[in-house]
């Protein structure tokens, strides 16, 4: 596979692309702060090009998402619109019904609202939904591994509301839900997904990118800009979709040294996950000066 080509800003590659498919945390913000510079490429793109599409793998639906980017000073005129995984697993969630083992905080709990669950815990529900651990300050995807052992002896289902196996806090790296539901797999049990890199949130986040641009819109001009490479460039590859990596977010202690972006590391962190990205920039900006 070919290396991917370094860039110094968005604004080298506007011209190419009518969509931008656009990751949140970890190009736009931090959890604790916005980067002001990826937030003012995107609504120059967005101004002056066409629609921007934030799609998260947060696990609840996009309303408190918006609230959390107003609160974080991401401004409204760098997106478009905002699909999240919770918007998909909800879809998922309404098919069930019945008894359901919620793993998750308490902030979480809006992705159940108006679905008529019922409340249960791993001996008695009939499948498990997982949005991250209770607490992630503080938990580690082990401490769930007896409770696990008992729903896999169960047979049970799990739902990750939340594919991200870590998200970047500040300077710190906290496990998701996708971390639980890959311990989940290991134990032998069986896991579904609507998040990132699964097709269900591409999906939707297409069909909102037509709806904004009034007709079907050319692959070929859609472009993903993610810090991920097991979520972000993974779904974007699955979908014959370009890729924008930003190397200065969950993989920045690799892949930036002291002269800035390694672009060794970056291609060879993507040869061994067998991926692709067509291009790569330390952080999302129109151009360097912009940094």
């Amino acid at each position: 596979m070919n290396a991917p080509t370094p860039i110094a800003g968005l604004g080298e590659l506007a011209a190419r692309y009518d969509v931008l498919l656009c990751d949140v945390w970890g190009v736009i913000h931090n959890g604790r702060e916005s980067f002001p510079a990826a937030c003012a490429a995107l609504a120059r793109y967005r101004a002056e090009v066409g629609p921007v599409i934030l799609i998260s793998n947060a696990p609840r639906p996009h309303p408190p998402i918006v609230d959390q980017l107003d609160s974080l000073g991401v401004p409204r005129e760098a997106w478009t619109r905002l699909i999240t995984s919770g918007d998909a697993t909800r879809a998922l969630l309404a098919e069930r019904g019945g008894r359901v083992w919620k793993i998750g905080p308490d902030r979480d709990e809006v992705l159940y609202e108006g679905l008529g669950l019922t409340d249960a815990g791993p001996g008695d529900a009939d499948f498990i939904c997982v949005t991250g651990p209770y607490d992630d300050e503080t938990e580690e995807p082990a401490d769930y591994r007896d409770r696990f052992l008992t729903c896999v002896e169960r047979g049970l289902e799990l739902i990750c509301a939340n594919p991200d196996i870590v998200v970047q806090r500040g300077d710190r790296l906290i496990y998701c839900g996708g971390a639980l539901a890959q311990l989940y797999e290991n134990l032998g049990g069986r896991s579904v997904m609507a998040g990132k890199p699964y097709a269900p949130i591409y999906e939707m986040a297409l069909r909102a990118a037509e709806a904004e641009r009034g007709g079907p819109i050319d692959p070929r001009r859609v472009l993903c800009i993610g810090d991920g490479l097991p979520t972000d460039v993974r779904g974007a590859n699955a979908r014959g979709l370009d890729v924008l990596f930003v190397a200065n977010g969950i993989h920045g202690g690799e892949t930036i040294g002291a002269d800035g972006l390694d672009a060794r590391v970056v291609a060879d962190l993507l040869r061994r996950e067998a991926l692709f990205a067509n291009w790569v920039t330390p952080d999302l900006a129109w151009s360097a000066g912009a940094l």
